[in-house]
């Protein structure tokens, strides 16, 4: 029976955690409470779980792994049961950080930091949801004490499955559905594979983005090549009495320094162990300057220009005063190359590939607030999924105002960047008028249905269903009928202007003739259609 567990030990539970979900990700996106194909839940907490099994380097120390691997968690959050997976491995660091080793005793107290760190991370906790199931089994687990991880890890499976089970109960959608709810299955399959890993047994090729260090192409970076990008630079910084007072350690002094130095700067303190992340030229002055406060633990050093020659996508480092910063900027997040195409024509500095079904990370968005480069940037995620996230790489931004207008639709979005005036008044002002504008939208969408559902509309699999919000109006058995009746149960007669997006599977054929016909019916109305080649929704239709 395992008594204590280390680093190693806990990053191998880790990494059963992220294989085991993503053996079963495709489960857990398929508990969907509505009928279209858009279930993501699975890949978002993979994905985000997956960050800190793959990117945590491997270490006996409990503190150090737990602590870095919540941090690349934070980092590849996806979605909102993403992030609040993120924020529960937050606080399960918090309690782990200063150990070298734990007992079960003191996991359950990191596990119960992990309970308060969630539910701080949500505005309006929903119970019912994965912050249910995980409180209600630390609850069991601290009430049950166990002396032996297996016999921990025994108690909160088996509070989670009862937990889960009962989540219909606390929230109709759920029971309506059929369902239970999918951020709390999730999380029981990753209790499942930590546990399995106290076995020391393995979930195959998923588990791990693990063991095997990224292969770099040395021919990316030649004799010839100039340093364009500087380097990404990371270390967990151990404070040292014998060098400073650390009781009067100033982050905000240390990160005002690396900000005059570098770029992208990410840091924090957890008890005597500072994280820092910085873009620089130069990463021996970081490391010079920081060893004055103490001693490192760790160090990485990557050079971004070769990881932009190998098309990583980083944004990289540009000396400062290259390009001043403007007054603002705009990043919105959108799916399908029309789209995005359609978004930079209103004046957007950067669009975020994402939407339903393929959330962005908080680094994803992280890495669009630095790349635009403004004082102040109004982010529309147009994904009710991506506000969370949004907010996330906010929290981690310096030096920037970031007001995120909480647009749930890309039709909420469109028609707030459209008609986006920085004259109406001060950044207050800018984001009211924002959100007032976004209050009179109506998006209607139609995709294929992925189920049977019994209701006010009888929806059959494979027909098309039209539908507002969690609200179904129509089913039939074409996208073009779908949106005609939609058009018709909406009364968009009454509307100015209905903007239509046809996705990426419409006929362009009937969907020109749909065009026509609706010009006809609605004479009173503009209608404009447009190319948004977006995925899922076969037509998104905007009512101002």
């Amino acid at each position: 029976m395992t008594k204590t567990i280390d680093g190693l030990m806990y990053l191998n539970m880790l990494r059963g955690g992220a294989g085991n979900l993503g053996a079963n990700r495709t489960a857990v996106n398929d508990l969907n409470v509505f009928p279209i194909p858009d279930g993501d839940t699975g890949d978002n907490m993979y994905m985000t779980i997956n960050a800190g099994a793959s990117k945590t380097a491997e270490s006996p120390l409990l503190g150090e792994v737990a602590m870095h691997a919540a941090r690349e968690m934070l980092l590849g959050a996806r979605g909102n049961s993403g992030v609040i997976l993120s924020r529960i491995f937050a606080g399960i660091g918090k309690g782990l950080e200063s150990e070298q080793k734990a007992d079960t005793a003191r996991f359950i107290y990191a596990l119960q930091q992990g309970v308060k760190e969630a539910y701080r991370a949500v505005s309006t906790p929903v119970e019912g949801t994965i912050l249910t199931v995980y409180r209600e089994a630390v609850e069991y687990a601290t009430r049950r004490n166990a002396d032996s991880f297996e016999a921990l890890f025994d108690d909160l499976l088996t509070e989670l499955a009862a937990s889960l089970e009962r989540t219909p109960d606390l929230l109709d959608v759920l029971k309506n559905a059929g369902v239970v709810d999918s951020g709390g299955a999730g999380f029981v399959y990753i209790a499942e594979g930590m546990k399995a890993a106290l076995a020391g047994l393995e979930f195959g090729a998923e588990a791990a983005g693990t063991a095997h260090p990224k292969s770099v192409n040395l021919d990316a970076f030649t004799e010839d090549s100039e340093l364009e990008y500087g380097y990404c630079t990371e270390f967990l910084l151990r404070l040292q009495r014998s060098k400073i007072d650390i009781d009067g350690f100033d982050l905000n002094a240390f990160i005002g320094w690396l900000n005059s130095v570098g770029d992208s700067v990410v840091a924090f303190r957890e008890g005597t162990i500072v994280k820092g992340h910085v873009h620089t030229m130069k990463p021996g002055d970081i490391l010079n300057h920081c060893q004055q406060y103490g001693e490192f633990l760790t160090t990485k050093i990557e050079n971004m220009t070769l990881q932009h020659n190998e098309a990583h996508g980083s944004t990289g480092f540009k000396p400062k005063n290259s390009k001043p910063k403007k007054p603002y900027g705009i990043v919105t997040v959108a799916a399908g190359e029309g789209l995005k195409e359609i978004f930079t024509s209103l004046g957007v500095d950067a669009v975020v590939d994402g939407g339903q079904c393929m959330n962005p990370s908080a680094q994803d968005m992280l890495d669009a607030y630095e790349a635009v480069g403004a004082e102040t940037i109004y982010v529309f995620p147009n994904n009710s999924n991506i506000v969370m996230t949004a907010e996330q790489a906010a929290e981690m931004t310096q030096n920037t105002d970031i007001r995120i207008i909480k647009t749930k639709t890309v039709g909420e979005g469109y028609a707030a960047i459209s008609m986006f005036d920085i004259t109406v008044g001060d950044t207050d002002a800018v984001t009211a008028y924002l959100n007032e504008i976004i209050e009179g939208v109506v998006t209607g969408i139609v995709s294929v249905a992925s189920r049977d559902v019994e209701g006010a509309v009888e929806v059959v699999k494979g027909d098309y269903i039209g539908f507002v919000g969690d609200d179904i109006y129509v089913d039939e058995p074409t996208p073009e009928q779908a949106m005609l009746g939609l058009c018709e149960k909406l009364r968009a007669g009454s509307y100015d202007v209905m903007l239509i997006l046809a996705g990426e599977n419409a006929d362009a054929e009937k969907a020109a003739q749909m065009y026509e016909t609706l010009k006809q019916q609605y004479r009173r109305t503009e209608i404009i259609m447009l190319q948004g080649d977006q995925p899922i929704y076969d037509y998104i239709m905007i009512l101002e």
